[in-house]
C-alpha cells in the first residue's frame, strides 16, 4: 500500500532521457510500487520471462517491500510479535530473483510520451531518468489526513506502512500518559482502537458517522458500537473534529470537537484512504470519480498499451450495482498484480471485478459484509427489499454455539442477491464468503435456498443463518411481486 518511488544509481541501470534503454536486451519493466500490486506483478512477469527478455526495475520510497498492512493493528496490539511476521518478501529475496528493487527511492514523474520515469533518492536527494518499455503503476493509496489545526503535531499517527507502524510504537513506548484518541472507526479505527486497549491505555473513538463500521448499514453498526463500549472503549458518534489541541511542548494534548475536548496522549487518524495518483494525474492518465486509475479487464490504464494499474490506486468494477468503486484491499492488489504481471510477461489474464467482500473483528466479534448496503443500491437506482434474522454459529444443543445476526438485500422482483453483512461471534465471519460467491454468480435468493452446503452440528444449525436469511429475502420478494 505504499506510495512507491523510484531511485538513482543503483545497479547502475536508470536510462537517460530518450536513449531508450540503448545497451540492453530484450525489454524493460519499470514498477512504480514495492508492496502488493507492484511486486506480485514483478514477479509473475519474472516467471514467465528471464533477465536476458525482461530487465525489471521497481521503485519503493519506504524501507519495506511487500509486507502485510492490513496485519499492522495485529502488530500494535502484540497479536503479532515482531514486525518482520508481515513482510512476505524482502528486498533481497526479489532480487535474488532477478528483480532490481530499489529502496528510499520516490518516482516524482512519469514522462509517457518520452516513455521514462524521473527517480529521487529519499536519503541523498540525488536524482535520475530511467526509460521503461512496459510501465505498471502501483502507487497504494494514502491515509486521508484533513486539514486541520494541530494535526502535524507529535503524538499524531497514521497507520498505512510498516514505518508507520513502527513510528506509533516508538510513540508508545516513550509517551507516559495513557489516553489515546483515535479518529474515524471504520476498519484500521475500529482496529486501532482494540490494539491500544491491548496496549494498556484508555481508548476515545471520534467518529463522524451515526455507528461506527460505515461499510455496515447503521443497524448493524449498532452491535460493533456495543461490542467496543464492552471492551471499555469510549464511542462518541455524531462528532466531527475541528482541531489538535496541544501543549507547551508542541505535542497533542486533546483532540476538540465543536462541542467539546477529549484528552490525549496519543492520537490515531483511521478515517480512510485515497488513491495515491498525483503522478498519474499529472502524467495526463485517467482518473475515476474517487480519484483512482481507470484500467480495461487486462488491468492496462484505458488508452495506454503498455501501462498497467493496480492495487489501493486504481478503481475497480462492482459486479452487482455495475459502476466503478475505489475498495482498497490487499485481496484485489495481489490479484491485479498477478493478471497484469501476466500480461506483461505476454500471457493473458484479465480481472473481471469485485463484489465488495471485507471481513474484521472486534474483541471475539466478527464483522463482514459483502455487495451493497442500502445506500449503495439506493445510489445505483435499484429497488430492492431488506430482512434481518437472529440465528447461531452452530447447532442450537451443541456446546459452543454463539449468536449471529445477518442481513440480506435482494433486488425487488428479480429476487438478484444484492448484499449480504454478518455480525456475530465464532464461526460468523467468513460465512460471508458463501454470499461472496452468489453475488459473483449473480444468484437470486431463492436459488441460494437450495444451496448443498456442508452440515454437522458443530458447525452450523441444519439450516445455516444464510440460508435462513434467503428464505426470509425469497418470501419478501414475492410478496412484492
Amino acid at each position: 500500500m505504499s506510495a512507491a518511488s523510484g531511485t538513482s544509481g543503483t545497479g547502475g541501470t536508470g536510462g537517460t532521457s530518450g536513449t531508450g534503454g540503448s545497451g540492453r536486451a530484450g525489454e524493460r519493466l519499470v514498477v512504480v510500487g514495492g508492496d502488493a500490486a507492484g511486486m506480485s506483478a514483478a514477479s509473475q512477469a519474472r516467471r514467465l520471462k528471464g533477465p536476458d527478455e525482461l530487465e525489471i526495475v521497481a521503485f519503493e520510497r519506504g524501507h519495506f517491500s511487500s509486507f502485510s498492512a492490513c496485519g499492522i493493528p495485529y502488530w500494535i496490539g502484540g497479536d503479532v510479535t515482531g514486525r518482520d511476521q508481515l513482510i512476505a518478501r524482502t528486498p533481497e529475496e526479489h532480487r535474488a530473483r532477478g528483480i532490481d528493487l530499489r529502496m528510499r527511492t520516490e518516482v516524482t514523474e512519469i514522462d509517457v510520451a518520452a516513455g521514462r520515469v524521473r527517480a529521487r533518492d529519499v536519503d541523498s536527494g540525488a536524482e535520475s531518468w530511467t526509460s521503461y518499455d512496459k510501465l505498471v503503476i502501483g502507487t497504494g493509496a494514502r491515509p486521508v489526513r484533513p486539514e486541520l489545526p494541530g494535526i502535524d503535531a507529535p503524538g499524531v499517527h497514521g497507520v498505512q506502512t510498516l514505518d508507520d507502524g513502527q513510528a506509533l510504537l516508538d510513540t508508545l513506548a516513550r509517551t507516559r500518559g495513557r489516553r489515546a484518541v483515535v479518529v474515524g472507526a471504520g476498519y484500521i479505527g475500529v482496529e486501532m482502537a482494540e490494539a491500544l486497549i491491548n496496549r494498556g491505555y484508555e481508548v476515545t473513538v471520534v467518529n463522524r458517522g451515526r455507528e461506527p463500521m460505515s461499510t455496515l448499514d447503521p443497524d448493524m453498526g449498532r452491535m460493533v458500537h456495543e461490542a467496543l463500549e464492552c471492551l471499555g472503549i469510549t464511542m462518541v458518534n455524531d462528532a466531527e473534529v475541528t482541531k489538535v489541541l496541544t501543549g507547551d511542548d508542541g505535542r497533542v494534548r486533546a483532540v476538540a470537537t465543536e462541542d467539546t475536548e477529549f484528552p490525549a496522549d496519543v492520537v490515531v487518524l483511521g478515517i480512510g484512504v485515497r488513491p495515491e495518483t498525483a503522478l498519474a494525474k499529472a502524467a495526463g492518465l485517467p482518473l475515476g470519480a474517487y480519484g483512482g486509475l481507470l484500467t480495461d479487464m487486462a488491468m492496462r490504464v484505458r488508452g495506454h498499451e503498455n501501462i498497467w494499474a493496480g492495487g489501493d490506486c486504481v478503481e475497480v468494477l462492482d459486479l452487482v450495482s455495475g459502476q466503478e468503486r475505489h475498495i482498497p484491499l490487499g485481496t484485489h492488489a495481489n490479484k491485479h498484480g498477478q493478471v497484469i504481471g501476466t500480461n506483461a510477461g505476454g500471457g493473458y489474464a484479465t480481472f473481471p471485478g469485485v463484489v465488495g467482500t471485507a471481513v474484521s473483528k472486534v474483541c471475539d466479534l466478527e464483522i463482514a459484509r459483502t455487495g451493497l448496503r442500502e445506500k449503495d443500491a439506493l445510489r445505483a437506482g435499484l429497488r430492492f427489499v431488506t430482512v434481518t434474522v437472529e440465528s447461531t454459529s452452530r447447532a442450537g444443543y451443541y456446546p459452543g454455539a454463539s449468536p449471529m445476526t445477518v442481513k440480506m438485500l435482494a433486488e425487488r422482483r428479480t429476487g438478484r442477491l444484492l448484499g449480504v453483512q454478518i455480525v456475530g461471534r465464532e464461526g460468523a465471519g467468513k460465512r460471508v464468503d458463501i454470499a461472496a460467491v452468489a453475488l459473483t454468480a449473480g444468484m437470486t435468493v431463492e436459488r441460494m435456498t437450495a444451496l448443498d452446503l456442508g452440515y454437522a452440528p458443530p458447525f452450523s444449525p441444519v439450516w445455516d443463518p444464510v440460508l435462513v436469511a434467503a428464505r426470509k429475502a425469497a418470501r419478501a420478494v414475492e410478496r412484492q411481486a
